[in-house]
């Protein structure tokens, strides 16, 4: 990365050393398809198989509970219909929430479309789902509910285990998209009761384009993608082998780090914070305690929108990203603190700084030094309140 300072974790992350070096073997040295009987193939199947060994033992979930992926668009997609397909007699009522990631919130407006009753319930002011909403919210044709682990836009760490309990008393399949949180915070399927959890590797330093499904025995996820019967007949397509050795390398590698990460970034995470709000107009956004380690996210007065401070910062070798990547260049206010009460004004001038074990002090010296003459131009420059 140079002398550029990379702080968009939320966005992708840069392949481990220890990823990258499982992986490279299997583009050449040990080249099989799976699914063939020879030696080849035969090697290929094995790393396959400890690689979901090794995916699973990461979240507390059996192997024979993991089905790989594309990444976490898929897995979230694969994840709604296949309850839709597993449970079309019982209703079509699903939950999930007003701050998902749009691969939640796109499959679901289709399936409005569709005839289905879709109920998104709006977080508090810290981003948190409450069980006594969730409650309220639910129906007798209720099949699913879908609520994320971690947000992506501003970094709250949502109450899980109790959102799961209510819906496993009215006997309501739980899914959570842990995309930000996986290799982040500790997850454990079991204790947290989680029926169905998404999952994307180039969010914990693996490989992009590769993900996986948990989906807790006896529910098994209906055929997704139909053809040559791979994935336990549920998921077609020659695996790609190599990628998914980088997920298992990553989240082994995330997982054994864990404490000394999360020790590590809540240091870096909690000294940017603190000098950011010393900003006249500052305002963090999400749960000040119960956000992800690495995640610190703002709001500015008097800033049109967060593009203008984002160019800003590239140009002093600092990349920073404003929300959810895939609409990073939108100019349309993140529907995430939309849905939190924030004004369009103010929800457009977000700014989101994601850490990596990889960063420094020295890095978070040099934003802390940067992003306040930044605001104080960006202010001035579009004749804006504050300026």
């Amino acid at each position: 990365m140079g002398d550029r300072i990379y702080v968009d974790n939320s966005a992708t992350t840069p392949v481990s050393e220890s990823a990258l070096s499982a992986m490279l073997p299997y583009f050449r040295e040990h080249f099989g398809n799976p699914s063939a009987i020879y030696s080849y193939g035969q090697e290929a199947k094995k790393a396959l198989e400890d690689s979901r060994r090794v995916v699973g033992n990461a979240i507390g979930g059996l192997s024979n509970e993991i089905y790989f992926t594309s990444g976490g668009t898929e897995s979230d997609n694969w994840a709604i219909h296949s309850v839709c397909e597993v449970k079309h007699k019982k209703g079509k009522h699903i939950i999930a929430t007003a701050i998902e990631h749009k691969a939640i919130l796109r499959p679901l407006e289709k399936l409005r479309d569709l005839g289905y009753g879709i109920t998104l319930l709006k977080p508090d002011t810290n981003g948190h789902i409450s069980s006594e909403q969730l409650e309220r919210a639910i129906r007798p044709d209720t099949i699913l509910i879908s609520i994320m682990m971690a947000n992506n836009v501003m970094g709250t760490v949502l109450p899980i285990q109790a959102l799961c309990e209510v819906a496993h008393k009215h006997g309501i399949i739980f899914h959570t998209d842990a995309v930000q949180a996986a290799a982040h915070i500790p997850i454990d399927v079991r204790s947290l009761s989680i029926d169905l959890l998404s999952l994307s590797a180039h969010k914990f330093h693996g490989p992009k384009g590769v993900g996986a499904l948990f989906s807790k025995i006896p529910l098994v996820p209906s055929p997704f993608i139909t053809g040559g019967g791979q994935e336990k007949g549920r998921r077609s397509g020659t695996e790609n082998v190599a990628a998914v050795v980088g997920m298992a390398a990553a989240i082994a590698e995330g997982s054994e780090n864990l404490h000394h990460n999360t020790q590590y970034l809540g240091v870096l995470r909690d000294k940017l914070i603190e000098r950011t709000l010393k900003i006249p107009g500052a305002y963090l956004t999400g749960d000040p305690v119960n956000r992800l380690p690495g995640h610190a996210s703002f709001v500015f007065e008097g800033v049109k929108h967060s593009v203008y401070i984002i160019n800003m910062l590239n140009e002093a070798g600092i990349c920073a990203g404003s929300g959810s990547a895939c609409s990073a260049s939108s100019t349309e206010a993140p529907h995430v603190l939309s849905a939190m009460g924030y004004a369009d004004e103010l929800a457009q001038s977000a700014l989101r700084i994601s850490l990596s074990h990889y960063n420094t002090e020295k890095d978070i010296d040099s934003i802390n030094e940067t992003l306040p003459r930044i605001i104080t131009e960006v202010r001035k420059r579009k004749d804006t309140p504050l300026g």
